[in-house]
């Protein structure tokens, strides 16, 4: 057949084509980075979320999983802070930094074979970010070192932050609020139902002044962790017991308007779309209130077992994750968010071998997928000094999780448990006795990766 194209007609054409191809090229390279926004609330629970469980209220919070993706297979690092929080900035599993509790005082942080904060070498997501150009802020609690007398601890500066104020877990403790060396203070400045409000402000004002640069945010509040203390500017402090489940609504709920305002914070900004924001917590809730603030599940903070471990998980981009979407099959692991936010960013993870967790920004976006590894988790070294919580909710000092399986144990292999999570979700049948094989090869696993674990001099 003739070619329909005069000579010069094609030549255009071929013309067209490349400049297309170029300019789609120059376009995709030169796609802005998104900004990352990281909420970590402070013992939240799942329960405590209105679209994960229902009995509490939290319709802003709500709002960020109708405008982006909720899973319901996310797991924290460990049931407690500090290194829950060490898994979050290192991508490492905390037991192999020598985190295996909350940091406390050198003498009990030596007993229980952990240091007295982070080593500022290991490498962290904002200092790979910065590598790329972000610009990074913590605002809120810290405790991976510094407070009480661990007065050495390296600056949130060695971390890789640009920005930051701490609570008084922290090496540069923000005078606002930590007018003594505790949670809070009557003669704090920012009160502490205030807590939420300064670190949302913080937030907005460091993006304000860092608009046009990708900028990447800890936003790590600490008021739902107890004590709970609610109130307000015209009356001051509300009546309520700082562990009743009264005192604790109250808090939840301007937590929540808190990030409302956060998020039209966004939008008034004119950076909304491409902001990825992640909503998420350090571990599980104590109180449970019978256990409806891990919405059913066996577990609370200080365990292994679900409650104390599966958080929510929220992730929302307007320019990339589709509204309305629920993963209920992807597993995802706080050890996930440093080699997910680096590959968004197109920052090279140089020691890729190192990290514990996985790229699974892919999930985020909305392409469910399997783990290509199982999770693993150490809570409690030296038994006698674990001695909490009690009852039904003490689990063994070990658990690994993989497909639909979980299984604990402790390191001298008694206190054997294994769940089918798709049967039992709240950890009832113990399947040991049916399944030996299974018992055997993940026992055999977990004990492996535990006497791999750097020992503590």
């Amino acid at each position: 057949m003739k070619n329909l194209l005069y000579p010069g007609m094609l030549l255009m054409v071929k013309a067209v084509f490349v400049f297309l191809s170029y300019s789609f090229v120059v376009q995709a390279q030169e796609a802005p980075k998104p900004n990352i926004i990281l909420i970590l609330s402070d013992d939240l629970g799942i329960g405590d979320i209105s679209c994960y469980f229902g009995k509490y209220k939290t319709p802003n919070i709500d709002k960020i999983a109708e405008e982006g993706i909720r899973f319901t297979n996310y797991y924290s690092a460990s049931p407690i802070c500090s290194p829950s929080r060490a898994g979050i900035l290192t991508g490492q599993a905390p037991a192999e930094l020598h985190f295996t509790t909350f940091l406390n005082t050198r003498e009990d942080n030596k007993r229980k074979h952990q240091v007295d904060y982070l080593d500022p070498k290991v490498p962290s997501v904002a200092k790979l970010l910065k590598s790329e150009g972000y610009v990074t802020g913590h605002f809120g609690k810290w405790h991976m070192g510094g407070g009480r007398d661990v007065t050495d601890a390296p600056n949130f500066d060695q971390y890789g932050f640009d920005s930051w104020s701490g609570t008084y877990e922290s090496p540069d403790p923000d005078p606002a609020i930590t007018a003594t060396n505790w949670i809070w203070s009557d003669q704090d400045s920012i009160k502490r139902w205030n807590r939420t409000a300064y670190f949302v402000e913080k937030t907005l004002t460091f993006l304000r002044e860092n608009k046009g640069k990708p900028c990447y945010v800890n936003l790590w509040t600490d008021d739902v962790h107890t004590p709970w203390v609610a109130g307000d500017d015209e009356t001051g402090r509300l009546p309520g017991k700082p562990e009743e489940e009264k005192s604790f609504k109250a808090v939840l709920q301007e937590f929540d308007r808190q990030l409302g305002k956060l998020m039209d914070g966004l939008k008034e900004l004119g950076i909304d779309d491409n902001t990825l924001v992640i909503f998420t917590s350090d571990n599980g809730p104590l109180p449970t209130f019978g256990q409806d603030r891990s919405a059913g599940l066996r577990g609370s903070k200080l365990s292994l077992y679900e409650g104390g471990i599966k958080m929510p998980f929220i992730a929302r981009w307007p320019a990339k994750i589709k509204e309305n979407s629920i993963d209920s099959t992807s597993i995802l692991s706080a050890l996930d968010l440093l080699p997910s936010f680096c590959a968004l960013a197109g920052a090279d993870i140089a020691n890729s071998d190192i990290l514990d967790g996985e790229d699974r920004s892919s999930t985020w976006l909305g392409n469910g997928s399997a783990r290509k590894t199982p999770l693993m988790w150490e809570y409690g070294r030296n038994s006698p000094f674990f001695s909490v919580p009690k009852g039904p909710n003490k689990s063994p000092a070990l658990a690994y999780r993989w497909q639909h399986w979980k299984f604990l144990m402790n390191a001298d292999k008694s206190g054997m448990e294994l769940y089918d999570l798709n049967e039992d979700q709240v950890e009832s049948t113990n399947l040991v006795a049916e399944h030996p094989d299974l018992v055997k090869q993940f026992s055999e696993q977990l004990l492996i990766w535990w006497y791999d674990l750097p020992s503590f001099e």
